[in-house]
């Protein structure tokens, strides 16, 4: 699984792999911890994986970030 990391907040920032790239992607939760945020993305993460790809094939990126929110 690839590397995540927190930017506090409940935001997790992690990558997903392209091909030989990489893409940045960003999860913005509800959550007061970062502990919780982490396991909300790891239950989730086939379907957030699924849901970054479509948008970085679509285009959809802010400042060259895939961003998400909860589902």
């Amino acid at each position: 699984m690839p590397r995540a990391k927190s930017d506090g907040g409940g935001t997790i920032t992690f990558t997903l792999a392209h091909g030989a790239a990489r893409q940045i992607c960003r999860l913005t939760t509800t959550f007061q911890t970062d502990k919780q945020a982490f396991s909300y993305l790891h239950k989730y993460r086939t379907e957030f994986e699924r849901i970054a790809r479509a948008r970085l094939a679509s285009g959809e990126l802010e400042d060259g970030v895939v961003v998400l929110s909860m589902l």
